[in-house]
């Protein structure tokens, strides 16, 4: 219920201070220079309260970007690994340099627009910041009751060019397998033999340690992944044997299975060995990351569904294998051959 209470100052003037209490709520006060504005706000705010809106409201008007921010860096960044929470980092740096002095009530779509457009990046990296602002302002609404809703989710995300499906065919594929058995290395060939079995990302491969490892069973624990989420890798053939070899020779001065040769806590560097054996592959416009896209191509190409494919890889929706969708065509039109059999038989 509220009441309005008149109050005259010393020069004459009236301010009506409005105090709102209903029963199990804080009671809310505020004051006016109007009695129409007090009466207009008294009804509001009772109205807010009875719907559960208004304290969200007050949250948002009490915290700004800078404090969101802060929170998430100490309490959702560490779900990730080290990579990860290093990537969502800079990008939300970015975003607390342009708002973090505003109160999350102020922050609108079309704010969030304007410094999106003035953004110089790439459209798929324009993308990642808005995704990564998206996501912590996600946690503010759900986890925190910061906000009644996410703005970014209004905002227009750029047009993304098709997705980039680099994959080795069988002659290349073995010219690389062979430049890694020659290099001076011995670590890039089983690296590599994994990442093409598994569709480990690099940081998820170069992170792995032999606790999480099930040699018996064939399969490895993903602790920390790109998604937040622990991941079973199945492991199988060439890379598993691979593997088992390499167990017998294993550092125990570290858990790490590819530890660095000078720091045996720090994972081994690839990044020179694989690109010399590129080069004596012959192989062109070819990325580590590509590796992971061979995986998946090669699942297309063998019969298994978007869905299998998201779930080797680790990915939550389908949207990010649909890319691989053409090279399963075969496997199809066997489908649907093979209904059209059973349905209609030889009519």
């Amino acid at each position: 219920m509220a009441s309005i209470e008149t109050r005259n100052t010393e020069a004459g003037d009236k301010s009506y201070r409005v105090k709102v209490r209903l029963k199990g709520y804080p009671p809310q006060t505020a004051t006016f220079e109007r009695l129409t504005d007090a009466k207009k706000w008294a009804a509001a705010t009772e109205s807010a309260i009875r719907e559960g809106r208004h304290f969200k409201t007050a949250e948002a008007k009490k915290h700004s970007f800078t404090d969101l921010a802060t929170r998430y860096y100490s309490e959702v960044l560490p779900n990730y690994n080290e990579k990860e929470q290093k990537e969502r980092k800079s990008k939300l740096e970015w975003w607390r340099h342009s708002i973090g002095h505003c109160l999350l009530s102020d922050i609108t779509p079309a704010a969030i627009s304007e410094h999106k457009s003035k953004m110089t990046q790439s459209a798929a990296t324009v993308d990642k910041y808005i995704k990564n602002l998206s996501h912590a302002f996600t946690i503010a609404v759900n986890d925190w009751g910061w906000l009644d809703d996410n703005p970014v989710k209004k905002v227009k995300s750029p047009k993304l060019p098709r997705g980039r499906v680099r994959f080795l065919d069988d002659s290349e594929r073995l010219k690389l397998l062979t430049a890694c058995q020659a290099s001076t290395n011995k670590q890039l060939y089983l690296c590599v033999i994994l990442a093409l079995s598994t569709g480990m990302r690099q940081g998820e491969l170069m992170g792995l340690k032999w606790p999480d490892v099930n040699l018996k069973d064939g399969f490895l624990i993903l602790h920390e992944t790109k998604n937040g989420e622990r991941r079973r890798v199945p492991l199988a053939g060439h890379g598993l044997e691979l593997l088992k070899e390499h167990a017998k020779v294993r550092r125990l001065d570290t858990d790490l299975l590819f530890p660095g040769t000078i720091h045996a806590n720090k994972p081994i560097d690839l990044r020179k060995p694989f690109e010399n054996a590129l080069e004596v592959a012959e192989i062109n416009d070819f990325h580590w990351h590509d590796l992971r896209h061979c995986t998946a191509s090669y699942l297309a190409m063998n019969g298994a569904s978007l869905a299998e494919i998201a779930e080797v890889l680790g990915h939550k929706t389908l949207a990010m294998v649909k890319r691989y969708a053409h090279l399963s065509d075969g496997h199809v039109s066997n489908v649907v051959a093979s209904m059209n059999a059973k349905i209609f038989g030889g009519v």
